[in-house]
């Protein structure tokens, strides 16, 4: 018999905390009726200036199938916590956690780009992408490197050898989920690789908390001038510069001038 869940919640806190977050913004998907294009990243949206849904795509989740098959593969992945005499840990798992989250973004909306530019393949100008597996599809890859004897656990039944698991998972959901973002996979695999060979490293948890405060003001400030939610407390106007906002925080008569930060389908990440 395997030992009581809750010591293992306490071996993987992290982990164990983002499930939690995952499963509590499905709740409220579901009970508020919101739907993928309100939350979901797509090249469109972004250009418009939808900076937020990079953080808003990464946690939601539409179906509950796709929810549990992300949860479960990432609470097998959370052994990362557990391997801190490899350099690894709770400390680095949430670092990089926040890196995968915002570079896998970043890197499948440069694939879209590419696509639509260079191929002109308006498909990918509107496929919208939810969902956290391009996380996982990160901490997969970098497992592999780092501990290639270790083994991925799904539902509890299906065990894959981890040194194959990302490539094997990328193709298996390919097939089996018609819907599955094979971009937003890969994008998480191209990103686990960087992080795994050294490519992007040197984060500590005083980068890991400025990083973690710059992507809350351009998820504010994208929020806000997206006109996705209306911040009472805060204006933005246009100055002398066009190219400049106006930052003016009601009641104190303060303002700040910063630099601006420059549905057709549904892919499940």
């Amino acid at each position: 018999m395997g030992r009581p869940l809750f010591y293992e919640i306490l071996e993987k806190p992290a982990t164990s905390c983002i499930i939690g977050i995952c499963s509590v913004i499905w709740f409220y998907i579901q009970k508020k009726h919101i739907g993928y294009q309100h939350v979901g990243l797509s090249y469109e949206t972004a250009v418009e200036g939808h900076h937020w849904r990079i953080i808003t795509s990464a946690f939601s989740h539409i179906s509950v199938i796709h929810l549990v098959f992300n949860m479960s593969a990432l609470w097998s992945l959370g052994i990362v916590e557990q391997l801190g005499h490899l350099g690894l840990g709770v400390a680095y798992y949430l670092q990089y956690t926040l890196v995968l989250i915002v570079l896998s973004g970043l890197v499948v909306l440069g694939m879209y780009h590419f696509l639509i530019q260079r191929f002109k393949i308006e498909y990918f100008r509107r496929v919208t992408a939810v969902g956290y597996s391009c996380v996982v599809f990160g901490w997969m890859t970098i497992l592999s490197v780092k501990q290639p004897s270790s083994k991925l656990d799904l539902f509890g039944f299906l065990s894959l050898p981890i040194s194959f698991a990302p490539f094997e998972s990328l193709i298996f959901t390919s097939i089996i989920v018609p819907q599955a973002s094979f971009l937003g996979h890969l994008s998480g695999i191209i990103v686990g690789y960087a992080i795994a060979w050294g490519l992007i490293h040197g984060m500590t948890n005083y980068w890991a908390v400025s990083m973690l405060g710059w992507v809350a003001v351009v998820f504010v400030f994208s929020l806000k001038r997206s006109g996705a939610y209306d911040f009472n407390f805060l204006e933005i106007e246009s100055v002398t510069d066009p190219s400049l906002p106006s930052v003016r925080f009601i009641g104190n008569g303060r303002t700040l001038q910063m630099s601006t930060i420059p549905v057709e389908g549904v892919e499940i990440v």
